[in-house]
């Protein structure tokens, strides 16, 4: 099986204009219209969304490879990074919260400076600051080397190995990552930029450089171009969010891509789609913002303690699971009689909702 960076025309990608208008049309009408709606609010609210499109971002593209990270260390660490004060409880500023919100701050504050290599190499270093993925020792700041053989994307069922894709061998990497490079910084200007993030992405995946962050990094460099073609560091929407959500789909159209030609008509057409589906569901999040400012309008009077506020800015902004007497006491270290006292208040004045029954009760807000 051939793949892309073995074709002789390789890297001269192409697509079908025409197939794609429609796409881009759609993309940019979904971004005036969101714009418009961020003009609404005000500079703080629109602080928060940054942060909270950031932090999906970062959560979400880690998440993708199979990386948890803790969320609220994470919102945390981007909140303070951007010297703004978010209204639910911080996390645990830890050294790898810290070094991904710097990874991408970088990314999208800095989208007027170009990319280079050094930069790569930091944000790899970001990624795996103890030199180690897992149990396996990597090479950090560096392009791989194959000394253990071809960079290759497998997959096993069983006894069974499939091989997804296997990478340009080593030793062509530093021709090819400078071609890369003076792509990204503007070779081919005439490009549209939601395009040329589309070509960015596949290219950067394709020639995989790293031994291992390379789905992290292309994700993370996709960000920085957006940012570039946007020309604003203020980046409402996550595409890692739904590229997880649609992840199946999201590695069938690559390995269709890297498989095929230098025709990347329906890559693009499915990165198209997937933004703009990105950006609709921003607009639910921007909704649970506002939606969240006019409760604490509302309610701002109202006398909560410091846990109910703790727990519903926790609701409003995304409480994993569904919320019981026991969490709650978990999380704001109360006793179970304590927790069931402050759920009771929120109950009777109509701000939460207990649904199901026995060991199935929860509550949710009204």
């Amino acid at each position: 099986m051939r793949f892309i960076h073995q074709l002789k025309d390789w890297p001269s990608f192409r697509w079908d204009v025409a197939e794609i208008e429609t796409e881009l049309a759609e993309v940019s009408f979904g971004l005036g219209k969101f714009a418009g709606r961020l003009g609404a609010i005000g500079f703080d609210l629109r602080q928060e969304a940054v942060c909270e499109a950031l932090s999906s971002e970062i959560l979400h593209s880690a998440a993708i490879e199979g990386e948890r990270l803790n969320r609220d260390d994470v919102r945390s660490s981007v909140a303070r990074r951007m010297e703004i004060v978010l209204s639910a409880a911080k996390g645990t500023v830890t050294h790898e919260s810290e070094a991904r919100a710097d990874m991408m701050l970088d990314a999208t504050r800095n989208w007027e400076k170009p990319m280079s290599l050094k930069r790569l190499f930091s944000w790899h270093a970001a990624l795996f600051p103890t030199g180690y993925s897992g149990l396996a020792r990597i090479a950090v700041g560096k392009l791989r080397d194959d000394k253990d053989g071809p960079m290759r994307v497998v997959s096993r069922r069983g006894m069974m190995e499939r091989v997804h894709f296997v990478a340009p061998d080593a030793d062509r990497l530093g021709g090819e990552v400078r071609n890369f490079l003076k792509y990204v910084n503007g070779g081919g200007n005439d490009v549209p930029w939601l395009v040329r993030a589309a070509i960015a992405h596949l290219w950067f995946l394709t020639l995989h450089p790293f031994d291992d962050g390379n789905g992290r990094l292309a994700r993370t460099l996709t960000e920085y171009l957006l940012a570039k073609g946007e020309r604003s560091a203020m980046q409402f929407y996550s595409l890692s969010s739904q590229i997880q959500k649609e992840k199946d789909a999201y590695y069938d159209e690559l390995e269709r891509a890297q498989r095929g030609t230098l025709d990347v008509t329906r890559w693009v057409k499915w990165f198209l789609g997937c933004h703009l589906r990105a950006v609709k569901s921003a607009e639910t999040q921007l909704a649970a913002i506002l939606a969240k400012a006019d409760f604490w309008r509302e309610h701002a009077s109202d006398d909560f303690n410091s846990n109910q506020r703790k727990m519903l800015n926790k609701l409003f902004d995304g409480f994993e699971g569904n919320l019981t007497s026991s969490k709650w006491a978990k999380i704001c270290n109360v006793s179970q009689d304590t927790a069931s006292r402050e759920i009771n208040v929120l109950v009777e004045n109509g701000i939460l909702r207990q649904e199901g029954q026995g060991r199935s009760t929860h509550y949710v807000l009204v």
